[in-house]
């Protein structure tokens, strides 16, 4: 079987450029970009220098992509789940949700859903076990544990507007 062969070039000013060529001899090159983005381009097989396609990605969508290409786990936010049937899971607070700026207390959770907020991720902090006092914000990152119909159940109360 022959080796993929890959290959890293620095763009100063620009971010680095990332080669693959497969084993059915296909070019693949991704462009990490400084803000976050990524440039996809496919090269033509008979003309390694011709850019059959490209596709401009957000950070977002580069990362659900490599979520997708990823085998060992199937959602960008699931963290972990375990034999006893529980799973923790990211989920994000919208700027327009109904919670953004309310006391976490206020959401009921644990009562409706029997899920547990066990941390909240803002910006570059975390914020273990936050109490019913804790003021939810748009942006925020919810980690929550609970049975995946209770995980489903608390993401739906707190997408609502």
């Amino acid at each position: 079987m022959p080796v993929q062969r890959t290959s890293t070039t620095p763009l100063p000013g620009i971010g680095v450029q990332h080669d693959l060529t497969t084993e059915e001899q296909q070019h693949v090159s991704v462009v990490a970009h400084r803000n976050g983005t990524r440039t996809l381009s496919l090269y033509r097989g008979d003309d390694p220098d011709d850019c059959a396609a490209s596709l401009h990605l957000t950070a977002a969508e580069a990362a659900a992509l490599v979520d997708a290409l990823m085998p060992c786990h199937h959602s960008p936010n699931l963290l972990h789940t375990n034999d006893l049937g529980l799973v923790a899971e990211r989920i994000e607070l919208a700027g327009h949700s109904y919670w953004n700026g309310r006391l976490l207390g206020e959401t009921r959770m644990r009562t409706k859903t029997g899920v547990s907020v066990v941390a909240v991720l803002r910006r570059a902090e975390a914020r273990p076990s936050p109490t019913p006092a804790f003021r939810l914000a748009g942006g925020d990152t919810l980690i929550v544990i609970g049975t995946r119909e209770g995980v489903e159940a608390a993401a739906e109360l707190l997408g609502r507007r």
